[in-house]
């Protein structure tokens, strides 16, 4: 149906529906009583609140041992990051002997300077983590601007936007990454975030816009139209509640994608100048040669943050994604219901397809008992 026509027809339903007040005999609107009104005002907000509540509950991802282990992880790092800091030596104090495993006075060793291991890991970890938070927070707002307005709004607008989307994705990243680094000699962390989330959202917008082009034909959008509000008013209040599961995926990848993006960088020696995070490290570790001397305390701690913070946002991400696609969320039990199946002797071929709810249904979408 077309969505003009769609628009006529609610517009003339709301008419409608309009509310009416109630005539006394004399043919003159009769006001309700103030105390009803109150009471009515009470409940209205009491039930407000309660739907307000369900909405919030409804939008967090349920508790699954993947979620639980993947927050434990990620809230560790970054505890780890703000707190250690303040317990630990300056990273950048040379009077500690060199090339010194492991022990009661530097728990993690020093470098072939005298570097404590320990404290670049921490001062290490506020830079990794703040280069990856800023380069995150850029990709999704450019995802956003790209992929939601173009989506919605359509027309002139959908294809410039799109033209711009589709030159960002057919660049190569990482090539024209280390191009932009080469060619600034004062990098700093904002300009290697800068650099990563002005190159990482050109994918997530493509996403976005498939998203908000089958919301934009929702009836309660199409209503929204109708009653007179403002295109971004319709894009901030009706569509973007419904992308917070995918935007809070979409943020971590591109935080998973910035770590790493600088941790390359800083192995190729095109990090951040001046200012120590876990690429920087593994860069030092990789110019003293801590690899062919046995110095294994230089690099594999910043090496080992760095996969655990990366698998402790994917593991996140894989629990927000199986919560927005059910079809990754039921799945386990549906492999559960047919290997009881195939054991209790019943025929479960390929041809049998799952719905919403975790059911198994036949060619003529018929449920099978299990």
């Amino acid at each position: 149906m077309d969505e003009s026509i769609r628009e006529r027809e609610l517009a003339e339903s709301i008419q409608a529906a309009a509310p009416r007040g109630d005539t006394g005999a004399d043919g003159l609107a009769v006001e309700e009583a103030p105390a009803t009104v109150a009471f009515a005002d009470t409940a209205a907000m009491a039930t407000r609140e309660g739907t307000r509540r369900k909405t919030i509950a409804a939008v967090l991802p349920p508790a699954s041992p993947k979620l639980i282990v993947g927050l434990v992880l990620t809230f560790g790092i970054v505890l780890f990051g703000l707190i250690g800091p303040f317990f630990v030596q300056d990273p950048k104090f040379s009077g500690n002997p060199a090339m010194m495993p492991p022990g009661p006075d530097h728990l993690l060793g020093t470098t072939q300077l005298g570097y404590d291991v320990l404290a670049q890991l921490a001062y290490g970890a506020r830079g990794s983590l703040m280069v990856g938070i800023i380069a995150g927070v850029i990709a999704v707002v450019l995802s956003l601007a790209f992929g939601i307005i173009a989506g919605y709004v359509g027309g002139w607008t959908d294809e410039v936007l799109s033209l711009v989307t589709n030159i960002m994705l057919v660049i190569p990243g990482l090539p024209l990454i280390i191009v932009i680094a080469s060619y600034v000699p004062s990098r700093t962390l904002l300009l290697v975030a800068l650099v990563l989330g002005l190159t990482g959202w050109a994918g997530s917008a493509v996403v976005l816009r498939s998203q908000a082009k089958s919301l934009r034909s929702r009836d309660y959008v199409a209503a929204a139209r109708v009653a007179g509000e403002k295109t971004w008013r319709i894009i901030l209040v009706e569509i973007l509640p419904n992308l917070l599961p995918l935007l809070s995926a979409q943020f971590l990848f591109a935080v998973i994608l910035g770590i790493l993006g600088e941790a390359g960088l800083s192995y190729l020696g095109l990090g951040p100048v001046g200012s120590i995070t876990w690429g920087t490290m593994l860069n030092e570790a990789q110019l003293g040669t801590a690899l062919s001397s046995g110095a294994w305390w230089w690099f594999v701690p910043p090496g080992a943050l760095i996969a655990l913070l990366g698998c402790g946002l994917s593991l996140i991400n894989f629990s927000i994604d199986e919560y927005i696609n059910p079809r990754l969320r039921l799945a386990p039990a549906a492999q559960r219901s047919m290997r009881k199946a195939r054991k209790a002797g019943r025929q479960v071929t390929s041809k049998h397809t799952v719905d919403a709810d975790g059911v198994i249904l036949d060619d003529e979408k018929k449920k099978v008992v299990v």
